[in-house]
């Protein structure tokens, strides 16, 4: 697999690295799990699932992520492309499109619903990433 070096660093493997990442990613999943509030379930929902992306470019693809307009696109095509889920891409750039209009276009309700939907997604995807992370 290619990656853009506007977007992608390569790195050595590291396993520390790998466990750091993934960490988060789950306790970003277990925040969105618990609190009350649609946006920020929400919020950290998206969060957890670039994150998994982010781990999983380090451990499949030997890469590190740069901080770059268009990053979080291009992070969800190649996390997309390494697990071979077409939704994590297209659910991923809609929860990106909405996080960009809260934040740039003066807000986006999100409603309990739709926060319970994309955490439950999120959740799934973590879980079947689960074994690759194991041991």
């Amino acid at each position: 697999m290619r990656y853009d070096k506007k977007y992608f660093q390569k790195i050595p493997v590291n396993r520390k690295l790998i466990d750091r990442y993934w960490s988060n990613a789950k306790r970003d999943l277990a925040i969105a799990k618990k609190d009350k509030y649609p946006e920020v379930r929400f919020q950290y929902a998206y969060q957890a699932l670039l994150k998994a992306g982010i781990t999983i470019l380090a451990k499949q693809g030997g890469v590190k992520v740069r901080s770059a307009p268009g990053h979080h696109i291009q992070v969800l095509k190649k996390f997309s492309e390494l697990v071979n889920n077409p939704d994590v891409f297209t659910i991923g750039n809609i929860m990106r499109q909405k996080r960009n209009i809260d934040i740039y276009g003066g807000g986006e309700i999100i409603s309990a619903k739709e926060a319970t939907d994309y955490v439950r997604f999120v959740g799934e995807i973590l879980s079947d990433m689960e074994p690759i992370f194991r041991g």
